[in-house]
């Protein structure tokens, strides 16, 4: 049961941020942050409403979710991709282990992942291999003229 409540936390971490991104315009870095807070805040205050398990983990799986939703709508356009990279990125935190130590932050290293898997599932699965524009930006961003 705890693996799902993480799972569903995830979910909403991603497209919360996303949205509140996206629609109320506050800027990728501000919604994060600000639902990051809001959530923190709340188990902070209230430690007892939850099982310890929970209580120590739905914050930390929130803000790496949130680093998920923070992606541009240029690569992402669509809340169902969201929600799939938000459960791949719950996937990966639930069963983290010390392999993540040194790269950068277990939970921005988890959302890099999370976002990559969800922007190749349609090259892998359609079979008009029909490249996403996701991918096309970050092929661009690849191949770009060095200055």
């Amino acid at each position: 049961m705890n693996n799902i409540i993480i799972i569903i936390t995830g979910v909403l971490g991603a497209t919360l941020t996303f949205y509140v991104n996206e629609h109320l315009s506050q800027g990728a870095v501000r919604a994060s942050a600000l639902l990051s807070l809001i959530v923190s805040l709340f188990f902070y205050c209230f430690p007892d409403v939850l099982n310890p398990y929970l209580t120590q983990n739905i914050p930390t799986a929130f803000i790496g979710a949130s680093f998920v939703g923070m992606v541009s709508s240029k690569a992402i356009s669509h809340y169902s991709w969201l929600i799939i990279a938000g459960i791949i990125f719950s996937i990966i935190y639930i069963n983290k282990s010390t392999f993540f130590r040194g790269y950068g932050g277990a939970l921005g290293t988890s959302a890099f992942i999370a976002l990559l898997a969800t922007m190749a599932i349609p090259l892998v699965f359609k079979k008009k291999k029909k490249i996403t524009n996701g991918f096309l930006i970050f092929r661009k961003w690849i191949f770009r003229e060095k200055d």
